[in-house]
């Protein structure tokens, strides 16, 4: 019989402590490059041209959606992606510089589809039908004065401080929602596309998994080049791939035109050397109806770019950016979409979101990297050859790359629950309905714009059903909206709404100058914050 010489007077074994939850943390850890760090010289080359090529996805998609309704031809559509593509590495460098200053490519935005195809299909350009380069430039030229407009809209709200004052409703809590759907309502540009071409797709999806998750594990290096590299080295291989399958013959029915590695036909339209420049189609054309359709795409554009910086922030392991930082982004994109209207781009300027989720597997935040990948864009679009090699990737393997990026940034927007209360029934009813409608509501939107007997919301005047439909089909617009007036509004029995929502935690970064860290990360370059001022 042993004495007790524990100090335990019930002679029972000390308690151990039970297991600790992770800690909370403001910025993400293990990112090895941060907004102001750049990596070696070749190292961050190879990363510049990693985001040029996944920018190439939307920025061919959307001109190979809407040229060809145009009336354009495989030069006119050549034509118009040099140009998105010059001009998007136009606003890359200046959103670097001036805007939130964070790692964002600039590149084309999805939210002014429908307006543009509205104008497309208006019944006066279906009546030059006979006349397709005549058709092309008018179309062009209206689509031009729409987002000019719209443009001075977003270049308003963002410099004035209006788009400060709508983010700083936003709590933790409210931007799950906002930052989660700005990578998962882009669903449509995942497996769907994947599935016009399977023998193409689906080997891109097991590569980049395998490269970027497993293949670490086995071979091991000094410096990280699986994860790092991991889309330039699938892309490789796939287009390889899909090269080879294409040249012999395995492609040759039409229903493998998307497999195929020449369906783009941009090298044999494309010239040698082409500088794009102001009003190349002629002056603009201003119309009212579509033009109020073009600034709710705005709206919509500024939204889903807000999610974007947010992540962006998150994986440059940076401080959450001010409303005031957020709001001067919005300015630039403002002029980023009047630079693409000046040019001729089809469409208007959003933070790319498949670029803020290669930021999350390259662990490289370096604004200095996308600046780089912005004069990738530059020079390629100029030397129009060159660049139409690299646009031909075909569709399918970016679709999966999707699958990857798309995944990081809804999972950036899940990472800010830990500054939420998770067991309050008030936490679990936003995020539970705000999800769920965002995902229903929209959906129900597209069904119907595809099918008009499943409810009936068309009026005499369709622009006003346009502008409906832009904001009604944006997942990321209806889940943050419906967040916000709920976490708003919904009061809690205890008055711990603050300590639920995560909102006494945020309330240091509403203001600029609130956390002495906010010069590290967004400050602008010599005397510009005069100009500028954090509001």
């Amino acid at each position: 019989m042993s004495n007790n010489t524990s100090g335990n007077p019930n002679n029972t074994e000390p308690q151990s402590q039970p297991p600790q939850p992770n800690p909370v943390l403001e910025q993400l850890t293990g990112v090895q490059y941060c907004v102001n760090s750049s990596p070696p010289l070749l190292e961050a080359i190879l990363l510049g041209f990693q985001h040029y090529a996944l920018a190439l996805g939307s920025i061919v998609l959307i001109p190979s959606l809407l040229v060809p309704e145009m009336g354009g031809t495989d030069g006119d559509k050549a034509k118009v992606i040099q140009t998105l593509l010059f001009v998007s590495g136009i606003n890359t460098l200046l959103h670097s510089f001036f805007g939130t200053r964070l790692a964002s490519v600039i590149g084309g935005s999805y939210a002014f589809l429908i307006p543009m195809t509205s104008i497309i299909q208006s019944r006066q350009y279906r009546m030059i039908h006979h006349m397709p380069r005549e058709r092309f430039v008018h179309t062009m030229r209206e689509i031009q004065g729409a987002l000019i407009i719209s443009s001075s809209v977003q270049i308003i709200i963002g410099f004035s401080g209006l788009w400060r004052v709508i983010v700083r409703l936003f709590t933790p809590l409210s931007l799950v929602p906002l930052v989660s759907f700005s990578g998962l309502g882009l669903y449509y540009l995942g497996c769907p596309l994947i599935a016009k071409c399977v023998a193409v797709g689906l080997p891109e999806l097991v590569f980049i998994v395998f490269i970027s998750q497993y293949l670490p594990r086995f071979v091991k290096t000094n410096r990280p080049i699986w994860d790092r590299f991991a889309l330039l080295f699938s892309i490789a291989i796939v287009w390889v791939y899909a090269e080879f399958l294409t040249w012999s013959g395995a492609f040759k029915k039409f229903k493998y035109i998307s497999c195929r590695a020449d369906s783009s036909r941009l090298i044999g339209a494309a010239s040698w050397i082409y500088v794009p420049y102001p009003f190349q189609w002629g002056p603009p054309i201003f119309t009212p109806g579509q033009t109020f359709v073009a600034i709710f795409s705005s709206f919509v554009a500024s939204m889903e770019s807000t999610g974007s910086f947010v992540a962006a922030a998150r994986y440059g392991s940076a401080t959450p950016a001010p409303p005031s930082v957020i709001s001067r982004g919005v300015g630039w994109l403002g002029i980023g979409t009047l630079l693409n209207a000046l040019f001729g781009s089809v469409t208007g300027s959003m933070a790319l979101v498949e670029n803020a989720g290669l930021l999350a597997l390259t662990k490289t935040g370096s604004r200095r990297v996308v600046q780089i990948s912005a004069l990738f864009m530059i020079s390629f679009s100029v030397l129009g050859k060159v660049g139409a090699v690299f646009a031909s990737i075909p569709s399918p393997i970016m679709a999966a790359s999707y699958c990857i990026f798309f995944g990081y940034v809804t999972s950036a927007g899940f990472s800010f629950l830990q500054f939420c209360n998770l067991n309050s029934f008030r936490t679990k009813f936003v995020l539970g309905f705000s999800f769920f409608v965002g995902l229903s509501l929209p959906q129900c939107f597209k069904e119907n714009r595809l099918n008009s007997s499943t409810i009936q919301i068309h009026t005499n005047t369709e622009w006003f059903h346009d502008i409906i439909s832009v904001v009604f089909m944006s997942h990321a617009t209806v889940a943050a909206v419906i967040a916000l007036i709920l976490d708003r509004t919904l009061t809690h029995q205890s008055n711990e709404v603050g300590k639920d929502n995560g909102s006494h935690w945020w309330e240091r970064f509403m203001v600029y100058n609130k956390d002495v860290r906010s010069d590290e990360f967004y400050k602008l370059p010599g005397n510009l914050n005069k100009c500028f001022p954090s509001f």
